[in-house]
Order: C-alpha cells, then sequence, then structure tokens
C-alpha cells in the first residue's frame, strides 16, 4: 500500500474515446408520443413503451401503437405503468385504472370490478403468476379473477406503492413513496426505513443482485443490504450533478446479465440535470445527453437478452449498446463534458508526484486505472486536503490514469 499525504502541482489533459453506441428512438420513428414514462421487455426483445400517448411496441423494425384511439377497452392514453407478463399478456397501468392485454383484445379493470386504487404506479408479476398493483394507496393482488387488497389498516405506510421485489414466494419487498421499504414475510409486516439506515424513505426501485443483496433506490441515492438486511454500502453520488445538487435521487435500478448495476438519475431543482450511470462493483461511469442519451428527463431503465439497455425519457427513447465496462470509469465518465483536468507534478515521473486535489470535489478517493483503463489501486485522500504525495517507484513503466472525483490527468511513468 502506497502513502498517501499532503503537498503540490501541473496541469495535463486527458481524452478517452468511449466504446459504447446510443441509439434513440421518437416520433419520427414511430413511436407513438416522445413522453416515455415505462417499458418493458417481451420475448425475442420485443419492447413495449407507456407514454404520454398510449403504447408503442417495437419488434426491432417495425412500430405498432395502442391507445383510446385505436383500442376498444384501452383505458387512458397517459400510461404510468407497463408490465409484460409471462404468458405473454401485456398489463398497462394509469391513473383511471389498469388494462389487460391478452394478444387481441385489451380489457380494462378499476375500483369498481375490484382494484384497491385507480391511481397506478407500478405493476410487478409473482413466481406464482399473481399480479401486484403498487397504488396510491397500497397494494392490490389480482390472480386473474380475484382482487385482494392492502393498504394503511394493513401495516402499509402511507403515501402510496412505487416498486416490488420478490425475494421467494414467501417473500416481498414494497418499496413505499414516503415510508421506506416494507418486507411482508408469509403476510407479517417488518420495515427499513432511515431508522435502519436507508438513505431516505422515499424510495423508487428496488432490485435484487445475484448474492440477494438489495439495491434500494431512493430520493437521495442508493442504500445496499444483505440478505440479513444488515447495510453494506451507500451510494449518493453515481452521477456527478453541478452545485448545489450532490445527492443522486434515483429514478429506477436494473442489473445486467454480468451483474452490473445500471442507475437512472433525474433532478430538477434550478436546473434539469440526469442520465445513466453504471456499476462494475469497482466504479461508476457516467453517461449523459453530451455521450448521446435522448434527454436527461430519464423515467425507466429495461435490459434485453443482448444486455442492451434501453433509457424512457421525457423526449423519447435511448439504446446503450456496445458498452464495456472493464475499464471502471473509463468507459464513460472520462470522457464527460464535466470531467475536468487534474495538477501532477512532475510529469513524466519514476519515484514520486504530487497532486492537487481540486476544491470542488467530493469524492474522498484517489484512483488509479493502467492504459488499459482497469482500475489497479484506490488510495485515502484525508478530508480537507489540498494536495497528495504518491509514491510510483514500483510502478512498472507505462501510462496511467489518475482520478480524484471529476477530475482525471494522464501520468507518464519511466
Amino acid at each position: 500500500m502506497k502513502t498517501v499525504f499532503t503537498a503540490l502541482s501541473i496541469i495535463l489533459s486527458v481524452g478517452l474515446a468511449q466504446a459504447q453506441t446510443f441509439t434513440n428512438y421518437t416520433t419520427a420513428d414511430g413511436l407513438v408520443n416522445n413522453g416515455v414514462n415505462c417499458l418493458d421487455v417481451a420475448a425475442n426483445d420485443v419492447m413495449w413503451f407507456g407514454t404520454q400517448g398510449g403504447v408503442s411496441v417495437f419488434d426491432g423494425t417495425t412500430w405498432t401503437s395502442h391507445n383510446t384511439s385505436t383500442d376498444a377497452g384501452f383505458v387512458d392514453d397517459v400510461v404510468t405503468a407497463i408490465k409484460v407478463l409471462s404468458n405473454g399478456d401485456v398489463a398497462i397501468g394509469t391513473d383511471f385504472g389498469f388494462s389487460h392485454y391478452n394478444g387481441t383484445i385489451w380489457t380494462t379493470y378499476t375500483t369498481t370490478d375490484g382494484l384497491g386504487n385507480n391511481r397506478i404506479k407500478t405493476i410487478y408479476e409473482g413466481s406464482d403468476g399473481v399480479v401486484y398493483f403498487g397504488t396510491n394507496s397500497g397494494v392490490t393482488m389480482f390472480d386473474g379473477s380475484t382482487f385482494t387488497n392492502f393498504g394503511t389498516g394493513d401495516g402499509l405506510p402511507f403515501g402510496g406503492v412505487t416498486c416490488f421485489v420478490e425475494r421467494s414466494t414467501d417473500v416481498l419487498y414494497v418499496g413505499t413513496a414516503l415510508g421506506g421499504v416494507t418486507i411482508s414475510t408469509n403476510g407479517v409486516f417488518t420495515e427499513i426505513t432511515e431508522n435502519e439506515g436507508l438513505l431516505n424513505d422515499k424510495v423508487r426501485a428496488i432490485v435484487l443482485d445475484a448474492d440477494n443483496n438489495k439495491w434500494i433506490g431512493t430520493s437521495d441515492g442508493i442504500s445496499v443490504y444483505d440478505d440479513a438486511e444488515q447495510l453494506i454500502a451507500q451510494h449518493t453520488t453515481m452521477f456527478m450533478l453541478p452545485a448545489p445538487d450532490t445527492l443522486n435521487p434515483v429514478e429506477d435500478i436494473k442489473i445486467d446479465s454480468e451483474g452490473n448495476v445500471w442507475v437512472g438519475v433525474y433532478v430538477d431543482y434550478l436546473v434539469t440535470e440526469g442520465g445513466i450511470s453504471a456499476y462494475n462493483g469497482t466504479d461508476w461511469t457516467q453517461f449523459d445527453v453530451s455521450d448521446g442519451l435522448i434527454g436527461p428527463v430519464v423515467r425507466q431503465l429495461a435490459i434485453d437478452s443482448e444486455d442492451n439497455v434501453w433509457v424512457a425519457t421525457s423526449t423519447g427513447i435511448s439504446k446503450i449498446s456496445d458498452v464495456d465496462l472493464s475499464g471502471g470509469s473509463g468507459a464513460g465518465i472520462l470522457n464527460s463534458e464535466k470531467i475536468r483536468t487534474l495538477n501532477i507534478y512532475p510529469n513524466p515521473a519514476s519515484d514520486v508526484v504530487v497532486i492537487q486535489v481540486p476544491d470542488n470535489t467530493m469524492a474522498n478517493e484517489l484512483k488509479i486505472y493502467d492504459s488499459s483503463l482497469r482500475l489497479i489501486e484506490t488510495e485515502y485522500v484525508a478530508a480537507n486536503s489540498s494536495y497528495v504525495r504518491l509514491s510510483i517507484n514500483d510502478f512498472p513503466k507505462g501510462m496511467y490514469i489518475i482520478r480524484v472525483g471529476q477530475s482525471v490527468a494522464r501520468l507518464l511513468v519511466y
């Protein structure tokens, strides 16, 4: 382990190519409306998009649309949730109930049929085929014939339900708009809230990774809990935002087949900023409009069988493909327009270098990458440090990338 301590500077810039491809779709391509709220993947990677003007279906070549103008039984054109069911049917949620599509006809269900609340935020299918609707007042379960409703009187917090994930047929995690996560274990409710270390009780997304760790997306970032419900990590700056915004409001989380965690972030406070960040287990990679994303207002993500990442935004759809995250943040974040130059002196060097810590960095780590953009070392930077001195006398000769926060530089070791 090398020693890092205070010290001095010079300027050097870095330019790194990106491998990923962005393909964007709008009404000009066949999308029924550019305001896309939700999406899901069907068999053969057929994509279903819920928009402000109905549903669009894209098979990779042809677009098909459904809305109140074209389909009897279609409940409302503003689609807030969409789910492709295991049998190939599709359910859509709106503020006026939900519609079920069997491939031929749409059938609408509302509170008059037994739905607990017509305003639907999310739709999830359990492993037993039961469909869960997160509504403004709680949870509705639908087995195809019978509705069962749960609300505040049953132990759910006020504010409605935003997301679900099932660990087993007996354990369901319910994300709520104001009350953290409710865990239903054989009908008995327990909670994960700010009292248990959750970053914020406003929950937007929950996913399970291969180790049954729960990645909980909140309005202040991501909290990760292990299989025993113990807090093991917090991620608050996956996506670098302009001051004064620091913590990341998470819109959605998905995990691809390689175990990479993909996060949609969006904030609308003094400015509208947002995009996608991906975590390869070591480092976050950021993608935004400057990289080709169609817009900053990210609503939801989906990942198809080829690990293409589909992004629903208020201005259309982006498909991100050919992404290589093996190099950590070198794949995207080092080429962002937000990246600043890091000062290093001397450069080239063979023994010791002095690195100026940017005044506005929020990071407390210095990361070192080799010429292939593989992360090879992470060093701790003490709070309020202005400079760090790094010993490089055991580095093999070659080119390295040094990053502190959002500032980077190329370092030549001879």
